[in-house]
């Protein structure tokens, strides 16, 4: 791979990310100091090699994902990102959040409307991870807030609102009653039905204080799924097959595995290099966000194999930068409080 070839396939990368369609010698000419017929024979040896294919005898060329795999590693440039996108992507992100989920989920959702493809997220809780502690904090009339801690150190909590008040009696079993049957128990064995059966167990206490269960059930299922954003841009987009996108965002237990392969850092990959990713002529870029020093789950975003990747990796990194910044704030508020 020579100069010239290199550049010629980073050419036919960056106007094929912008139009969609095939790119002929024509096209790329103003960026390579070279003849049309040069050029032509040229993508011909990049096609022989396998970084171009030619969907249509007539038609320009297109890259494949071993074009696109040397593009992102090797040739594309990175934008900087200027201090207006700075500033547009800190109004994306919120200032005030009730949850760390609600902060990195609201994230997703900002980034999914940005980019036109979705946002996935991942918690980094382990599959062994146990429940430490569950409590229960009055904090107005009818108004409670359940606090999770798990043993690698994750903290979740909720406001639930109920129909009456609690008194001291109904609390205290309540504390006691999830103690015995909580605490050391897996996050990944909490399901609807080990969790029925406990609320069978509370007897006469079941009618009133069931949408606590409730709470917890879904503390849990939060920390071991994963959320996704921008479902329909997936649906709406042309590149790939509507069934197997569909396919592809039922099967949350394979995204999450695809995300918790991003240790640290960031991570592209596409679809051929991947056993399960369905959806043919698809990518994903991922980037991970810290807790104390340690990874606190991954941020991902899925969308078709042409993706602008120089623009939109530089937001994600930004976005789970500042998630990152913004965790480690809130543990440093609590260490005051």
């Amino acid at each position: 791979m020579d100069d010239r070839k290199l550049r010629i396939l980073t050419a036919v990368v960056d106007e094929y990310i912008v139009t969609g369609e095939p790119v002929g010698s024509k096209a790329i000419m103003p960026h390579i100091k070279a003849s049309s017929a040069t050029i032509r024979n040229e993508m011909a040896e990049l096609e022989k090699q396998g970084y171009l294919e030619q969907p249509h005898t007539s038609a320009g060329r297109v890259p494949t994902y071993k074009g696109y795999r040397l593009y992102v590693d090797k040739l594309m440039e990175q934008n900087r990102l200027t201090d207006d996108e700075k500033r547009m992507l800190d109004s994306m992100i919120p200032k005030e959040y009730v949850t760390e989920s609600d902060l990195v989920e609201q994230a997703s959702v900002a980034l999914a409307e940005l980019t036109k493809c979705a946002a996935i997220v991942a918690n980094a809780t382990p599959e062994i991870s146990v429940i430490s502690k569950v409590e229960v904090i009055p904090t107005g009339k009818r108004m409670y807030v359940i606090l999770m801690i798990t043993s690698n150190g994750s903290i979740k909590n909720k406001v639930c609102r109920l129909e009456f008040d609690l008194d001291q009696e109904q609390l205290d079993f309540f504390d006691n009653f999830i103690r015995e049957n909580l605490d050391g128990v897996a996050v990944s064995d909490i399901s609807d039905a080990y969790i029925e059966k406990l609320t069978e167990a509370m007897g006469t206490y079941m009618m009133t204080l069931s949408p606590l269960v409730s709470e917890i059930v879904k503390m849990s299922k939060e920390m071991k799924e994963v959320t996704i954003s921008g479902k329909k841009n997936l649906l709406a987009c042309r590149d790939f097959d509507r069934n197997e996108i569909i396919s592809l965002l039922d099967n949350e237990k394979l995204l999450k595995g695809f995300l918790d392969d991003t240790f640290s850092g960031l991570n592209v990959m596409f679809s051929p290099e991947k056993d399960g990713f369905v959806v043919n002529n698809s990518s994903m870029i991922t980037s991970s966000f810290m807790k104390d020093g340690k990874k606190a789950g991954t941020l991902g975003l899925l969308g078709p194999m042409r993706l602008d990747y120089a623009k939109f990796i530089p937001y994600l990194e930004y976005f789970t930068g500042k998630i990152t910044d913004m965790l480690s704030e809130g543990d440093d508020d609590e260490e005051e409080e």
